[in-house]
């Protein structure tokens, strides 16, 4: 692979600080600068970097850095504002997989994470070059770049020789080094959202003197909603608005501000823009929508190139409730509650609905930001502010888009252990999403792939504001249930059944009450009572009965949740609310969450008060109690997993796979599929395991090769290939059960005449054993990278379409949802007194093909079907693999979108 090809555009990262560097391969243009980067170096600085004091040694390596690219070279600068502030080097002098780095950072600089950030660009660059090891040799005093190899997270090895130490860094992609990695993102993402979310001074651009216009709402919300630090209004025509003092300029403030919240013209966004960066400004809120591509690509350019950081275009605002802050730059009708939900949205409306939400249910916000068009600050980065700003314990978004969602999983996996997160899975409906390119393209619709996102990532995903709503109501409020059975409790027999349909529906489980507890239940209940699943307390029960019988329920082990339904009636002393209050109080003994039902409920939900200052859901459908119980039992197993790890295979050959790939895009530029023998060598790198075939390209060929692969009973099947051959089956182009000679020569002829000047030749292969048959397969999403999908095969796979995914890599854990989640898998574990497929082989070709697909970004489809499963044995019958140039891309590297 040629350094051409591996060139990388210029990128923008965070350091440690929160500022913003570009990150960018040297140029000729940049000699003298760099000359003068190694001129203002301390006389120390240079000591360290060179091992002595030398002037020439810095000319000698700007020359080096500048020179014209040569293969295993690469040298990567950091700049602000154009000016270069660290260079960072590796040379593998034609050793081929081990290279020499070296770091430069400017004086001053240091401890920023100049260094570190250039070394993390250099680590991904060498892994596309197929170099496996670092070496560096530094003075054994330089304990600072000592310790900035040491926290890498790579494996690194010292060697003390003399006066120096010689490092040597292994540049695998381990699980340390990405935790490493993601740990110095949080940081570096937190601190540049400071400006943004609790700035010291904010100023509103395009606040109008007259009432109507956006600005002049945001600056009323800023200045009513009681922002406790500096607030300034810039309009050249007024010296105050809303007796808040007004400036001509933003460079004739009386003070930088952290934050300006823009809603100018489009037009006028990007000279706004610019002003704000050159005056040092650290975050921009920009109100403003209707940017075309020009002005957006210049606004994106100019927060780069300032380090500003970005909300918007196109949005509500932003919120934190904090109050040492009480920041509202919004323009809803209101000012959000405070409190402890963080809400991220890019529907402004969606915002305003889920703000008012909160409210009502008295569980407020602590930070609320509308991302808008989203072309900077995103979920990812308010999922790290959340998880740091020792306030939120709940997260709820909704996003239409994913810039980075690999690195938006690692951090949901890793927030959602700590909080709930959940979503509005906006968009499902993409209709009509079917790619006539494989069972695996079709089957693998967006929907899918985003389900796939939140459910390996523990991200609780409902499917619309009111149902995020009553989920995060129980969340919020209640204990998470140690599983899915659930005790129905009732005053009226109608309103059980209800309950009981719902539960089921929403697949929660309805065990029968033991012996020993419905005993205690009828010695407690009114007589005509019942007790069963659910247990019909009848109308006559007595607030007292009622709080007795949820007890015995609560303490018995056979239940994980209860559910309460009540409707007011006449019969009993007690009213509906006497019955409320006897689930509210004393609650603080229960550990097992309880949801009420009142279906002469106003409301969708509502948090009922408990004595002990807590809170009970109140919901007014049992389909929406029985969703919210469904959500947190789920949540509950997720949590109570142990984090999967992506096993080690052997037998993997992923160079060979590499110069498969090259080959055949070398041979076809705008990639294709593979034929039948490409398909299987590149299979063979990976050790899934193929039905013994066979190519023929003639009528006596066919007979030879069907001679050589004639099993016991002499039968073989015969498929016929071409360019671009998908469904053979659709085509008639396969013969099953040949035998003999004769047939082998009569059906070569057949598909010779049916497809002439098609047919390309066949495969032939024994007939498959009797089995299940079985489907597998991948597709590399642009966005969210190798989707692996799994379910029931054969010619009917996208009609029934019984099929399950996850996002590559797999771990064990997401092997093991794969095989049980589609509706198929008791027959792969043995129903009805079968023995259970290979399931430790079916395992096995799901991680090969998992990591076949994370290994070669160039992979664009495989499609497995069928996969014969018998209890012996796992194999694939029939592979098909497209190819596309594509270039690697590291999800992981760090840098702004």
């Amino acid at each position: 692979m040629t350094h051409d090809a591996l060139s990388r555009p210029t990128v923008h990262a965070l350091l440690a600080d929160g500022t913003t560097v570009c990150i960018r391969q040297t140029r000729p243009g940049d000699h003298d600068q760099l000359r003068g980067f190694y001129e203002e170096m301390s006389p120390e600085n240079l000591r360290l970097r060179f091992f002595g004091i030398s002037r020439r040694a810095g000319e000698m390596a700007a020359e080096r850095a500048c020179a014209s690219p040569h293969p295993g070279y690469r040298a990567l600068i950091a700049e602000t504002l154009g000016r270069i502030v660290g260079l960072a080097e590796y040379d593998t002098s034609g050793t081929g997989t081990e290279a020499d780095i070296s770091i430069a950072v400017a004086d001053g600089l240091h401890h920023r994470g100049v260094g570190t950030l250039l070394v993390e660009h250099l680590v991904s660059a060498a892994r596309a070059e197929g170099i496996t090891m670092f070496t560096a040799d530094a003075l054994s005093e330089n304990r600072e770049v000592l310790q900035l190899f040491a926290d890498l997270g790579l494996r690194t090895v010292r060697r003390f020789e003399g006066p120096e130490t010689r490092c040597t860094l292994a540049l695998d992609e381990s699980e340390g080094y990405l935790s490493a990695t993601e740990e110095r993102g949080r940081a570096a993402d937190v601190a540049s959202l400071e400006p943004l979310l609790r700035p010291d001074a904010v100023a509103v651009v395009g606040a109008g003197r007259k009432p109507g216009s956006v600005g002049r709402a945001v600056l009323h919300h800023l200045r009513s909603g009681g922002f406790t630090r500096r607030l300034f209004a810039v309009n050249p025509a007024a010296t105050s608005i809303l007796g808040v003092l007004a400036y001509p300029s933003v460079a004739a403030l009386p003070r930088i501000p952290d934050l300006v919240v823009v809603a100018v013209p489009a037009a006028a966004v990007p000279a706004t823009a610019e002003e704000c960066g050159k005056a040092g400004v650290r975050a921009l809120l920009v109100i403003t929508a209707g940017l075309d591509a020009d002005h957006a690509r210049e606004l994106m350019a100019l927060c780069w190139t300032y380090g500003m950081r970005l909300v918007g275009p196109n949005c509500l605002g932003v919120s934190n409730t904090d109050p040492a802050l009480s920041l509202d730059a919004t323009f809803a009708a209101d000012h959000p509650s405070p409190g402890t939900a963080g809400v991220a949205v890019q529907s402004g409306g969606v915002g305003i609905a889920l703000l008012d939400g909160m409210s009502r249910l008295g569980i407020g916000v602590s930070s609320f930001v509308s991302l808008g068009d989203k072309f900077d600050v995103s979920g990812n980065d308010m999922l790290q502010w959340w998880e740091s700003d020792g306030r939120t314990d709940l997260a709820l978004l909704h996003l239409e888009s994913f810039g980075n969602p690999r690195a938006f999983s690692r951090t949901a996996r890793r927030v959602t252990r700590r909080m709930p997160v959940l979503t509005v899975d906006a968009g499902r409906t993409d209709a009509g999403r079917r790619a006539a390119a494989s069972h695996t393209a079709a089957a693998a619709t967006r929907t899918m792939t985003r389900g796939a996102l939140f459910t390996q990532a523990g991200i609780t995903a409902t499917r619309s504001v009111g149902e995020l709503l009553e989920a995060a109501a129980l969340l919020h409020a209640q204990p998470l249930p140690a599983g899915s059975r659930v005790a129905i409790l009732t005053n009226a027999g109608g309103a059980g059944v209800l309950a009981a349909d719902a539960c089921a529906e929403a697949g929660l489980n309805l065990p029968a009450p033991t012996p020993q507890l419905i005993d205690d239940l009828l010695a407690v209940l009114p007589e005509g009572a019942a007790a069963g699943n659910p247990v019909d307390a009848t109308a006559a029960v007595t607030e007292e009965q009622l709080a007795h019988c949820v007890d015995r329920i609560m303490r018995h082990n056979g239940f994980n949740a209860v559910l309460v339904a009540l409707v007011p009636t006449a019969v009993a002393e007690a009213t509906g609310d006497d019955l409320v209050r006897a689930l509210t109080r004393a609650p603080a003994r229960r550990t097992k969450p309880i949801a009420v039902v009142r279906l002469e409920q106003a409301l969708p939900v509502e948090l009922l008060a408990t004595t002990d200052g807590g809170a009970i859901p109140s919901y007014a459908e049992p389909q929406a109690a029985a969703r919210a119980l469904a959500h947190a039992a789920r949540r509950a197993a997720w949590i109570a997993r142990p984090v999967g790890t992506v096993p080690a295979l052997d037998d993997v050959d992923t160079d060979r796979a590499h110069a498969v790939v090259e080959a055949y895009l070398d041979a076809h530029p705008d990639g294709g599929w593979l034929d039948p023998r490409g398909c299987a060598e590149l299979l063979g790198c990976y050790g899934i395991p193929l039905s013994p075939w066979a190519w023929a390209e003639t009528e006596d060929d066919a007979v030879l090769a069907a001679d050589r692969l004639r099993g016991a009973d002499g039968r073989v099947v015969m498929k016929g290939h071409w360019p671009g051959l998908l469904h053979k089956s659709v085509e008639h182009a396969i013969h099953l059960d040949l035998r003999g000679d004769s047939q082998i020569r009569a059906a070569f002829r057949d598909l010779e005449t049916r497809f002439a000047g098609r047919l390309t030749g066949v495969v032939l292969q024994p007939l498959a054993d009797r089995g299940t048959e079985l489907f597998a397969g991948v597709v590399q999403d642009e966005v969210f990278g190798p989707l692996v999908l799994f379910g029931l095969g054969g010619t009917a796979t996208e009609i029934l379409a019984d099929h399950a995914a996850r996002l590559a890599p797999l771990t064990d854990d997401d092997v093991h949802d794969l095989i049980t989640s589609p509706r198929c898998a008791p027959l792969l574990f043995g129903a009805d007194g079968a023995r259970s497929v290979d399931l430790e082989g079916l395992e096995q070709v799901l991680l090969r093909l998992s990591r076949m697909a994370s290994d070669l970004p160039q992979l664009a489809e495989a499609d497995f079907n069928p996969v014969l499963a018998t209890p012996g044995r796992v194999t694939v019958l029939d592979a098909r693999v497209r190819l596309l140039p594509r270039r690697p891309q590291d999800p992981y590297l760090r840098r702004l979108r």
